[in-house]
C-alpha cells in the first residue's frame, strides 16, 4: 500500500508527498529529517489518499502538487 499524504505547516502551506510507510514518514518530517518541511515545524497531518502502486502515488502527488490539484484537494480534504 502507498500514500499521498497531505501536511499543514506552520506558515500554512500544505506540503503533499507520497510514501509506502506513512507513520515512519510523518516521524521524519516531525524530527526534522525532511529539508523541505524542517524550518516550518510543527506539521499536522491533514489527509491522505492511499493507492496500491509507488507509480499510482507518484503521479497523483504529481496532480496535487499543481494547480487545479491543489485546488481539488483543498475542497476534498480541508
Amino acid at each position: 500500500m502507498w500514500y499521498v499524504y497531505f501536511l499543514e505547516l506552520k506558515n500554512g502551506d500544505i506540503y503533499v508527498g507520497s510514501t509506502s510507510d506513512l507513520k515512519q514518514r510523518k516521524h521524519a518530517h516531525d524530527s526534522g529529517r525532511v529539508p523541505s518541511t524542517k524550518a516550518f515545524l510543527p506539521a499536522e497531518l491533514k489527509a491522505y489518499v492511499a493507492v496500491g502502486t509507488a507509480e499510482t502515488a507518484r503521479t497523483l502527488e504529481r496532480y496535487f502538487k499543481s494547480g487545479s490539484g491543489k485546488a481539488v484537494a483543498k475542497k476534498r480534504f480541508w
